[in-house]
């Protein structure tokens, strides 16, 4: 596109200036900017409602659910829960709702207490986050005052020649790793990958792995992923505590009401109840119960996200499908096809990103802001969008991605004018 005579040009421009004014005046107000699950999905843990029932109050053992205790969990709790985790159920810990919880919990610990065998984690401090990749635990580390390094993400996971170039500097304490589905790319981390975590030497002894599994069972296609399990090959290697592991049922039973959980060493477990026993007296375990009710087991759950899967799988293919349609061959956009997770990666032309979801807005489409993927909210590209298909109707994803292709293209094509 970027070699058209320019008199083209400016013509496709006055044509793409009509066409979005034309979307503006349908009053669109699409909101496409973070990866909640859609209502059908909602729906299908709606017998969590009226679970465990009035008299249903005991757990296996004869615990009563409705009293105190139980800081790690319900033993039932937790083996449902290790599916998710790729642990043993002994070594899981139970939180409450929010998984993110858990890992800003655990980032504080380390901070104010240090980890098993260390000292309080102090300035400088560094933390390594592959790009593009999680709002969240960006704004955590900035949040806590965690000087931020980005690296790069690559299909197989981060840039392990970057990463082993990085740890030799004692001040960098850790890396956060969505290893399945990663958010946005959906990117799967190889074997290789995972071993070369597991057993590189670091200059700080007590680094740390933030492994947010988020996406465990979020396949589109199933039997889905299979990665290497890094609680064991990091025991395998030598460090044993190197990794903590997180996930929740956030995008599998009710977002606002499901269950989080963690995983570590026997060491990192200890160290983490010591220190949450001041936080409560005992966790939820009612909703522990239900959920255990409901799923049963990991048989079960991989049923239920196989439903799921049904669901999302047309959202995807549409995103795709249009896509491929009005921004295939013309040079200025690039976009992942994920395998599974909540997001779809789409690289627009250098230096447009902000332009575009401007752009989008006025339109009547709300994207995440231009950035969101990068430390500290700095794309150096200002290229990198994340494209969050799950909660909208099919009809109004196609909407809104139809816009999508006239902003990038409309954005493209002033940066090309103007030179």
């Amino acid at each position: 596109m970027k070699d058209l005579p320019r008199p083209q040009l400016e013509q496709r421009l006055a044509e793409l200036t009509l066409e979005l004014s034309r979307e503006a005046d349908r009053g669109l107000k699409l909101d496409m900017t973070r990866g909640k699950p859609s209502a059908e999905q909602l729906d299908l843990s709606l017998p969590l409602l009226s679970m465990p029932g009035e008299k249903n109050f005991r757990s296996g053992d004869g615990t009563d659910l409705r009293n105190y205790g139980g800081l790690e969990g319900l033993k039932e709790a937790r083996q449902l829960m290790a599916t998710l985790l790729d642990a043993p159920a002994e070594q899981v810990i139970i939180g409450g709702n929010s998984s993110l919880q858990l890992m800003h919990d655990t980032l504080v610990r380390a901070l104010l207490f240090g980890v098993p065998g260390g000292t309080p984690w102090r300035a400088p401090l560094k933390f390594l986050c592959p790009v593009p990749g999680y709002d969240r635990h960006f704004a955590l580390c900035e949040t806590l005052g965690i000087e931020m390094l980005p690296v790069r993400l690559l299909d197989n996971g981060p840039d392990m020649n970057q990463v082993e170039d990085l740890i030799r500097d004692p001040a960098v304490k850790g890396i956060w790793c969505v290893p399945k589905y990663g958010n946005p790319t959906g990117s799967v981390y190889s074997r290789e990958v995972v071993e070369r975590l597991a057993r590189m030497k670091t200059a700080a002894a007590d680094f740390r792995i933030f492994w947010d599994n988020a996406y465990a069972l979020h396949h589109l296609y199933f039997p889905g992923a299979i990665i290497g399990n890094i609680l064991e090959l990091c025991a395998q290697h030598g460090h044993p505590d190197r990794a903590i592991v997180f996930a929740s049922t956030s995008k599998i039973s009710f977002a606002g009401a499901g269950l989080s959980a963690m995983a570590g060493s026997e060491s990192n477990v200890k160290h983490a109840l010591k220190y949450m026993a001041f936080q409560t007296i005992g966790p939820d375990k009612i909703n522990q119960w239900r959920h255990v009710q409901f799923f049963r087991d990991g048989a079960g759950l991989t049923e239920h996200m196989q439903k799921h899967a049904h669901i999302l799988r047309p959202r995807f293919a549409a995103v795709e499908r249009i896509f491929a349609a009005q921004l295939g061959g013309k040079g200025i956009a690039r976009w992942t096809a994920p395998h599974g997770g909540y997001f779809v990666s789409l690289n627009v032309f250098p230096g447009t990103a902000k332009r575009v979801v401007a752009l989008c807005a006025g339109a009547g489409v709300k994207l995440t802001p231009a950035g969101a993927t990068f430390p500290y909210g700095k794309d150096p590209e200002d290229s990198n969008l994340r494209i969050a298909p799950t909660l909208p109707p099919l009809a109004e994803i196609e909407d809104a991605m139809k816009i999508v292709c006239l902003a990038v293209e409309m954005a493209a094509t002033e940066k090309i004018l103007a030179g």
